[in-house]
């Protein structure tokens, strides 16, 4: 009977939970503006401290470069997903010392490993508001006008915000380039990893639990951040020191119960929430089912190309888990479209948007906005169908790379400040990385099974589909054979040096005349091909530049109309510092089913078979069989919480964002979504948004008392 009621309970609270559920990823300067909300909703620090991105707690919130991580000690720890830092265990591993099967654990700081090559930490360190330089006399300019101008306007801004040595600086748009802001920050080049613990615990459950509820993973690891004697931003040297971040979080051991006020802080990657009716029909009605078809193509081919437990399989086991996420991803989004009638929600949007335009003449100009914006949508997805066939045709990763080194060739010719990003001085490190990461993940014999893979489909394609610069290039024929078109490509991996890093290397100071003249097969076709992609850019460059100036105007529409109806409009996301709040809530994402709150120690066992995915280590199972919770257990779960939702609002980026209670303690690690969750990219919907954490209970138990980590326990802040 108890079990009945808890579940008859929690049905009852998620009847109404579409009036608890906080939809938004706010800016912290907008934070002052919904106080109110964040009182009521159980905040008890000043909503305005939030507004200050170099003040406490957002002064400890920081970038790695793709998911978001937080200081929680003064002497520059950092603590993040465990999928966030997997690269940089696996970059330490070795057979004789296999850091994802045993984890790692540095009791010292000179025990601490460099991170994978690229790794870093941004801190924040200044914000500026730079929407009259970048806006300035565009309105007037061509579309190709306007798309340089505010290209090389950013390039500018970038520019003199670097001449400071040691920070990286991002000239971030809102609100489809209505307002621009320069964010400066302390590039941490020094990144070494302190703590994480085994696959079996950071990992547990892997794709067969990836976007699923109940969850039971440990996701969590620990960096930290080093930089020269005088603060400097430095280069890995076994003379830098431990940086000292002007604010950390305080840990919590207390922990949350159901219906607590939580609130997450990190750097969401994107979000399409304005986009209008035909770009979310085109991208449901074709393109998400048409890459799910490619993409399960594409997991196949790998699969049979590098087999289980072969050296290949290891260097392609990192873009099968992408790739298996991604298709999982999209199938989420499919049914969750399906589910809540995307597409009928965007049309009634857009129809009481009209409404309310034509209400007022005064407003005549967001609708003719409106209008050439939905044209151009239908314009660009005609031209992204075109090209989508030809765009995986060209992906074999040695053909990208000849194409990236002639391309940077082509642009060394300019001036510095004149070239296209991505191959400006700034972008170098960055670029040899990955052209010395390459060895790590390319084999021959796997990249020309996915080529022909993609060729096979794409010379299926009817003819304005195809590229004829490409056809005759790489010499494909209609009637074309599997069996003549893989005779072709031996020869192209027969026939290159671009397997070898010195050779990728060596071409990043070579000539274009150098690239004209080589025989190298893959060389060959990236030149033939570059005044194509050239051409299709400034195509692609032109109607960027018309958005440019459509966009802002259709978003100061969304935002006037919603003013009116007194909602604050946050901007889509776009990797740049966001909060979003709520409470830790259970669900019912459909008929019949029910989402507790919380997962225990027990689910572990219940899991657990001892077969990867579900295989933890002896030593945890034996703690949890022997109930032995220490200080953390939860007396309303009667276990050690593991892992728990909340209705917070987020997407892709937002991964190790740290989840703060109403006094701005770390309670938790956000690291992801439940399945019915992922359309939230497009559309939030409070009934089945949820969003799963890690809990700092379950955190400090597994360093307590299975990985004896208690010296970084007494290096954090611990509150009760």
């Amino acid at each position: 009977m108890r079990k009945t009621a808890t579940i008859a309970a929690l049905l009852a609270c998620t009847a109404t939970a579409p009036l608890a559920a906080k939809e938004g990823m706010f800016t912290p300067g907008q934070l002052p503006e919904i106080a109110k909300d964040l009182k009521e909703t159980g905040l008890e620090i000043d909503p305005e401290a939030l507004s200050d991105l170099t003040g406490f707690p957002m002064g400890a919130i920081v970038s790695l470069g793709g998911c978001s991580a937080s200081f929680v000690s003064p002497q520059g720890l950092v603590v993040t997903n465990h999928h966030c830092a997997r690269g940089s265990v696996q970059y330490n591993s070795t057979a004789e010392n296999n850091y994802l099967e045993n984890g790692f654990l540095a009791r010292a700081f000179n025990e601490e490993l460099p991170a994978a090559p690229g790794s870093r930490i941004y801190v924040t360190t200044e914000i500026t508001d730079v929407t009259g330089r970048m806006r300035d006399g565009v309105d007037a300019m061509s579309a190709t006008e306007r798309y340089e101008t505010l290209e090389q306007r950013m390039k500018d801004i970038t520019a003199e915000c670097e001449a400071e040595a040691g920070y990286r600086c991002q000239v971030a748009s809102f609100y489809g380039g209505a307002e621009y802001t320069l964010i400066k920050r302390l590039e941490v080049r020094d990144v070494r990893l302190v703590y994480a613990p085994a696959d079996s615990i950071g990992k547990y459950g892997g794709d067969v639990d990836n976007w699923m509820w109940p969850r039971h993973t440990g996701d969590f690891a620990f960096y930290r951040a080093y930089v020269a004697p005088d603060g400097s931003a430095a280069d890995y040297s076994e003379t830098n020191v431990p940086y000292t971040p002007e604010h950390h979080l305080k840990v919590s051991a207390a922990g949350l119960e159901d219906g607590d006020f939580v609130m997450a802080a990190g750097y969401p990657g994107s979000t399409q929430r304005y986009a209008t009716l035909a770009e979310v029909e085109n991208t449901f009605d074709w393109s998400y089912p048409t890459f799910v078809t490619l993409l399960n193509d594409w997991i196949d081919t790998i699969e049979e190309a590098a087999p289980e437990g072969s050296d290949a399989r290891v260097k392609y086991e990192s873009r099968l888990a992408g790739l298996n996420n991604s298709e999982k991803n999209l199938r989420g989004q499919i049914e969750g479209a399906r589910r809540v009638g995307l597409v009928d929600r965007r049309r009634e949007r857009e129809e009481a948007l009209a409404a309310w335009i034509a209400a007022d003449k005064s407003r005549a100009g967001y609708g003719e906005a409106i209008s050439g914006l939905q044209a151009l949508t239908v314009e660009s997805a005609a031209e992204a169908r075109k090209s989508f066939w030809y765009n995986n045709a060209t992906r074999p990763a040695l053909l990208s790379a000849a194409q990236r080194l002639y391309r940077l060739s082509k642009e060394r010719e300019k001036e510095n400040a004149l070239r296209d990003p991505g191959y400006q001085d700034r972008d170098m490190t960055f670029f040899r990385q990955g052209l010395q990461a390459l060895d790590r993940r390319y084999e021959a014999s796997v990249d020309k099974a996915e080529w022909l893979m993609f060729l096979s489909t794409y010379i299926k394609q009817p003819e304005e589909n195809r590229v004829a610069v490409f056809d005759k290039a790489l010499g494909l024929t209609p009637g074309m054979t599997t069996q003549q078109l893989s005779d072709k490509l031996d020869a192209y991996y027969a026939g290159t040096t671009l397997d070898e890093t010195a050779t990728r290397l060596s071409l990043m100071e070579a000539d274009a005349a150098t690239f004209e003249a080589s025989n190298d097969p893959f060389v060959k076709l990236a030149v033939a091909l570059y005044p194509y992609e050239r051409a299709k850019e400034a195509e692609g460059e032109e109607r960027a530049g018309r958005a440019q100036a459509l966009r802002p105007a259709y978003m100061d529409a969304i935002m006037q109309w919603q003013r009116s109806q007194g909602i604050t409009t946050y901007p889509d996301a776009n990797s740049t510092l966001r909060v979003t709040y709520g409470t830790v809530l259970g669900g019912s994402p459909r008929d019949g089913m029910a989402y507790l709150p919380f997962t225990t120690l027990e689910g572990i066992l219940e899991k657990d078979t001892g077969i990867d995915p579900f295989n933890a280590p002896e030593k945890q199972l034996k703690e949890i069989r022997e109930k032995d919770y220490g200080k953390y257990k939860l007396d309303s779960i009667g276990s050690v919480p593991v892992n728990f939702l909340s209705d917070l609002d987020s997407t892709g980026g937002n991964s190790g964002s740290a989840t703060l209670n109403a006094r701005a303690e770390l309670v938790g690690l956000l690291f992801d979504g439940t399945f019915e969750s992922v359309n939230s990219d497009w559309d939030f919907d409070p009934r089945t948004t949820r969003t799963i954490h890690v809990d700092t209970r379950y955190m400090l138990w597994v360093m307590d008392k299975v990985d004896g980590a208690q010296g970084l326990i007494e290096e954090m802040d611990i509150v009760e």
